[in-house]
């Protein structure tokens, strides 16, 4: 796996969820070598929900498959699905330092019931999203279950940092289902 050359480690991301080894193929790519749809779901500055959401004209809902608690910090492996169906168009890892929440914002994220970012806009924490890689992906066999595919396909995502009140509050990687 090549890593990028800043931001979250994303080998640290994957080790958070120990298991059946299961990553994808994944290769460091400059955010100009992204073919559209995947350029504009991923080179911006946005949460990927509101981007997904007005690429597929409907909102997205999280379902949580594996969270992971150390201290201050909330770990969770995600799948973002399209309200009213079960097709998946995003697969997820964040890491958030709680400490950096206020208590409303924590127990939301904790609740496990609404996108990362819906819970940010809704209570207009300032955050600046900085993306610090892009990323060509081929599924490994579990993102092919869970996107739905007969095969591997490459697809693409991003590895991002979100600062909350300006401080590095969590880290993120965001990998979108291939059109």
């Amino acid at each position: 796996m090549t890593m990028p050359s800043s931001g979250p480690d994303l080998n640290a991301l994957f080790a958070i969820f120990p298991g059946p080894v299961d990553l994808p193929a994944v290769e460091e790519v400059p955010a100009e070598a992204l073919p559209e749809p995947y350029h504009r779901l991923l080179v911006h500055e946005h949460h990927m929900t509101v981007a997904l959401e007005a690429h597929h004209g409907k909102p997205v809902y999280v379902r949580v498959l594996e969270r992971h608690r150390q201290g201050s910090w909330y770990a969770r492996k995600s799948l973002l699905f399209l309200v009213g169906t079960e097709r998946v168009v995003q697969f997820g890892i964040m890491r958030i330092n709680l400490d950096l929440c206020s208590p409303q914002v924590r127990r939301t994220i904790l609740d496990e019931s609404t996108p990362l970012g819906r819970i940010l806009i809704r209570h207009n924490v300032l955050r600046r999203i900085e993306p610090t890689a892009f990323l060509r992906v081929t599924p490994g066999p579990a993102m092919i279950k869970w996107f739905s595919l007969d095969s591997p396909r490459p697809t693409y995502g991003r590895i991002a940092l979100i600062h909350c009140d300006h401080k590095p509050a969590v880290e993120l990687l965001e990998i979108v289902t291939p059109e």
